[in-house]
């Protein structure tokens, strides 16, 4: 499987990236407030659809274009983000990435972030830790909170809740080396794998932007969970994920900040 994804993403990052110098002719959409699609979206979603189905026809494939639905509880389903930060590439802005993971009975089992700018390929398979262009990687070992540099996403889709949010902004702020958003989780999530972020944090996203950097972090020695420290599952969830010492600093300091933005909203697939 973990074949399988890495070869589905190198396949669709090729086109994107053959498509990035003609972005003033894309197709593009508002799907909702902040929140576009293009052709190219389509177009590679539908790429690594038929270069999986090839190889495991049997395989529910769940998508943000084409299937968004919740995957079933048995069987193998393959998570896809064909496009992880399309404002990005829209801009011309080199972040943005292919994210596939596959799950088996709903249990994450490989997951590939491929960085379309830089060309770098994140992989991880259950048990046998996480690589980035085959090399292993590990979480930071940053301790201390003052030394820590955070990664974390805006609710731009839902932004009549950023007044929850940014009480947890203003403290993790105030008590860290920085903060860093730049647009594309399952980027963010690599990063947290290979120890350029010491932690992460978001109020809801949906399974397709964290699924493979959730078992990134984890293969890479780090924790992944949601907002309040509770296993993940293919669901609209909130996620915090970073090494164990500077995870639980930032779960304790987000709570203390407020209400956790994802309890309030609907879970429903965007």
């Amino acid at each position: 499987m973990l074949r399988a994804i890495t070869d589905a993403a190198a396949l669709a990052a090729r086109g994107i990236a053959a498509r990035s110098a003609d972005r003033a002719h894309l197709e593009v959409r508002l799907k909702s407030a902040s929140d576009f699609v293009s052709d190219v979206d389509v177009e590679a979603e539908a790429l690594i659809r038929d270069r999986l189905a090839q190889a495991f026809p049997e395989a529910h494939i769940m998508g943000e274009e084409l299937a968004p639905g919740a995957p079933p509880a048995r069987g193998i389903t393959f998570v896809v983000d064909p496009l992880d930060g399309t404002t990005n590439f829209l801009h011309g802005y080199p972040e943005y990435a292919v994210s596939i993971a596959a799950a088996v009975d709903g249990v994450l089992e490989a997951g590939v972030v491929h960085n379309i700018a830089t060309g770098e390929v994140f992989a991880a398979r259950r048990g046998a830790g996480a690589h980035r262009d085959g090399v292993r990687i590990r979480v930071s070992a940053v301790r201390e909170p003052a030394r820590a540099l955070i990664g974390t996403g805006f609710p731009f889709r839902t932004v009549d809740v950023l007044e929850q949010y940014l009480p947890q902004f203003l403290a993790v702020a105030k008590a860290t080396s920085g903060i860093r958003r730049a647009g594309s989780a399952a980027l963010d999530l690599a990063d947290v794998a290979c120890g350029r972020f010491d932690a992460f944090w978001e109020p809801l996203l949906s399974p397709w932007d964290f699924a493979a950097g959730c078992l990134l972090v984890q293969e890479a020695g780090g924790l992944a969970t949601d907002l309040a420290g509770a296993p993940i599952s293919l669901t609209r969830s909130s996620v915090l994920a970073g090494n164990p010492e500077i995870h639980r600093w930032l779960g304790d300091t987000v709570a203390r900040a407020g209400i956790h933005v994802s309890s309030t909203l609907p879970r429903t697939a965007s």
